[in-house]
């Protein structure tokens, strides 16, 4: 089942959750619309939770993921009507506001030497640039986390330069090294761990993405969050990575402030 209103759309995902979605591309606009509704989401279910009478009770509700364009639903088709929910839900969307988008900001160092990125002469070759200007626009870039997704830790940021579009390897490496700074299509990400993936890897920072012994913040970024890369050289990556294995690399150094 679908339903449309205006521009947004609700779209089930079997029988316990709703998509809802505001658009269908990479857009700051989109992502502080689905901000707005999460915000009102979450206020609704306050009140629920807290026996206030609404026009807009939301019980049932498990869990609630946000991505750049949409916001999943996940409900207990026991505790509630499945159908009335996603009207709600519909209707929520439709009379939210935006919300604009402030996190926190990053400086995180990079380093792009050809042992780190193995992709980037292919990418300046193909776009007619030279390894500096692929280096200067990644580095002269702000990125915006849209989201974290695909494993823990791992951000889906917007922002790349539009020359530097391109599509991911036809054929994914089968391990691609923990920390490798990659962009695929319009979008640009960091592996926070190895693993297969088939986006372009440009270089890679020393500092741990995801550590699950820091229980308050175990990812390093989160939605909202702006990050610019520093381009650091071969010498100085191998010593801010021994830093980070031996445990003296504080992260939050690179965090330029808090949330505005």
């Amino acid at each position: 089942m679908s339903e449309t209103v205006g521009a947004v759309r609700l779209l089930s995902l079997g029988d316990a959750a709703w998509t809802v979605e505001f658009g269908d591309r990479i857009d700051p606009g989109l992502f502080s619309r689905v901000r707005g509704f999460a915000a009102a989401l979450e206020q609704a279910r306050d009140e629920w939770r807290n026996g206030v009478v609404t026009e807009t009770p939301l019980p049932g509700i498990v869990d609630v993921v946000p991505t750049f364009r949409s916001l999943t639903v996940f409900f207990d088709p026991h505790l509630c009507n499945g159908e009335t929910l996603g009207k709600t839900l519909l209707q929520l969307a439709e009379t939210t506001g935006n919300v604009p988008v402030a996190g926190r900001r990053w400086k995180i160092p990079v380093c792009f030497e050809s042992e780190f990125a193995p992709d980037l002469d292919e990418l300046a070759e193909t776009k007619g640039l030279s390894r500096d200007e692929v280096i200067a626009l990644m580095t002269e870039t702000e990125f915006q986390v849209y989201m974290i997704g695909f494993m823990p830790g791992f951000p889906y940021m917007g922002g790349l330069p539009e020359i530097l579009g391109i599509p991911r390897l036809s054929s994914p490496r089968k391990a691609v090294p923990a920390r490798s700074l990659a962009i695929a299509g319009e979008m640009c990400a960091i592996y926070p761990w190895e693993s297969p993936g088939g986006w372009r890897l440009l270089g890679r920072t020393p500092l741990p993405m995801f550590v699950a012994a820091e229980a308050e913040s175990p990812s390093l970024l989160a939605s909202g969050d702006r990050v610019n890369w520093e381009a650091i050289g071969r010498a100085r990556f191998l010593e801010m990575e021994q830093e980070a294995l031996a445990g003296h690399l504080d992260r939050f150094a690179f965090l330029l402030d808090e949330e505005e």
